[in-house]
Order: structure tokens, then C-alpha cells, then sequence
């Protein structure tokens, strides 16, 4: 049976309503993932903090596709990697160490995403990370943290590092492999996240194009990061573009018919 044809978009009577809308929203971000294509096959994740000081989150199933995951099936997990409800579906032990250390250290941090796309790995390989000088690498500057890779993100003993790495920014090169973003919710951090991917892009190839780059002052690309975030902070832009998304999205999901 296709995993968006079975019981997956009504509410259990013993989910909460609070819990349940944010099932519903992590999975639209699933399918965005997928939408833009920047899934890694059945690898990468996003989390989000459940209401509660228990400290659960919610993450994919590993080994579906991001079009398979839905409100249902997100698996409810602990700091430790624990899984607080039963499931069918196991947890990608890779994700536990990087989304377990940000939700339990980082009270700002409601939603953690991890990719490592083609640009974004490029330049999380180079030696200078991202630059700041074009539209979208302005508006990440000071927001941007780097840590040495140490192989896959798999044990506890990392935790440290990658929140020292991080600091009080909002992005987390992982040096040698891709990113995580987090923000206050969903759709603060998806939208982080597609700015990231842009800036990424558009350093990639200008760095394969002959000739200077205009540089930006410093001063200049704070201003801009700052502009930003008074937008996402005071006049709901991150949640108007998610979901503006989320309706081309579903389209393409409802010619495929995997929408109910």
C-alpha cells in the first residue's frame, strides 16, 4: 500500500492537535525537500522540537523517500535516540548525534535540517566556506559556524564540538560534507535553508566563471542579514514563502496522485 494512501492525514485521537500540526508541516517540508531536489536518496534529516520540556522531537523514518513520509509515520524521538512511540519504522542513528546536541542545547532552535546537495558540499569542501559577497551569501553573514568534519556524525562524544562549532549562529557547516540550518520553526528554517542552497549555487558558479567578483563591505553584508531577519521576525515572510511552496508542491503531488 503507498505510504500516502493508508490512514496517514487523519489525526490520531491520541496525538494532540499542537503535535499534529507540526507532523503536518515537517512533512510538507519532506516534500519540498523532494519538490526542489535536494534529497540524498534515503539519507539526510529534519527535526522538529515537540511542545513539552521532555525534550522529543520529531524525525523521518529511515529508508522511506522523502514523497513517503508523512504525519503518521514521523518517528517521535528522545535526546538519547530513544523511540518514544512505537514504530515500524527504525531512526537514521546518523541524525541523533547532530539533532539531539542542537534541541537539547538550543532553546531557539525548534527545527534542525541537514542536506548535503551538490553546491552546498562544494563549498562546505573549500578551504574560504561560503563568501558573502552576492545576494544570498550576504544575507548569511555572522550567521554561519564551521566545524571539522570527523567522519559520519554518529557518536555522542561529537556533541560538544559541533555545538561549540556552532555557537549562537544559525548555520553549521559541517566542514568536508554539507550543512545543518536551524531556526524558531518550520518555516523559518526552510526558508534558511533554501537560502543556503541559492548562495551556494551562485558561488559555485562564479567561482567556474573568469574575472573579479564585486566584493561586498562587511558592514554592507550584516546589513543585509539583519534586513532579513526583521523581515522573517515581524512580517510572517518565512511562513507566506513556505507556504506559497507548499501549494506548488502539492499540485505536482496530486497529478501524481500521491495526495489524497
Amino acid at each position: 500500500m503507498n505510504a500516502m494512501t493508508d490512514a496517514a492525514n487523519v489525526r490520531p485521537a491520541t496525538c494532540p492537535e499542537a503535535e499534529w500540526a507540526l507532523r503536518r508541516q515537517l512533512a510538507q517540508a519532506y516534500h519540498l525537500i523532494d519538490y526542489f531536489g535536494w534529497t540524498e536518496t534515503i539519507f539526510n534529516h529534519m527535526s522538529v522540537r515537540l511542545p513539552g520540556g521532555e525534550g522529543h522531537y520529531l524525525v523521518n523514518p529511515f529508508g522511506l523517500n522523502y514523497d513517503e513520509v508523512t504525519p503518521a509515520n514521523l518517528l517521535k524521538i528522545d535526546l538519547d535516540g530513544n523511540l518514544v512511540d512505537a514504530s515500524n519504522y527504525p531512526a537514521n542513528p546518523a541524525g541523533f548525534a547532530l539533532h539531539s546536541a542542537i534541541h537539547g542545547a538550543r532553546a531557539d532552535a525548534h527545527c534542525v535540517i541537514h542536506t548535503h546537495t551538490t553546491p552546498i558540499s562544494a563549498i562546505a569542501l573549500k578551504r574560504a566556506g561560503f563568501g558573502h559577497d552576492d545576494f544570498y551569501g550576504a544575507q548569511l553573514t555572522g550567521r554561519i559556524g564551521y566545524h571539522t568534519f570527523e567522519g559520519i556524525t554518529l557518536y555522542a562524544e561529537e556533541k560538544t564540538r559541533m555545538l561549540a562549532s556552532l555557537g549562537d549562529k544559525h548555520v553549521l557547516v559541517l566542514r568536508n560534507h554539507g550543512v545543518a540550518v536551524c531556526e524558531s520553526t518550520i518555516a523559518r528554517t526552510f526558508f534558511l535553508l533554501w537560502t543556503v542552497q541559492r548562495a551556494a549555487e551562485v558561488q559555485s558558479l562564479a567561482l567556474s566563471m573568469a574575472g573579479d567578483n564585486v566584493a561586498l563591505p562587511e558592514a554592507i553584508g550584516r546589513h543585509c542579514a539583519e534586513q532579513t531577519q526583521q523581515l522573517i521576525a515581524h512580517n510572517d515572510f518565512a511562513e507566506k514563502w513556505f507556504a506559497a511552496m507548499g501549494r506548488r508542491s502539492d499540485v505536482r503531488r496530486r497529478v501524481q496522485g500521491l495526495q489524497a
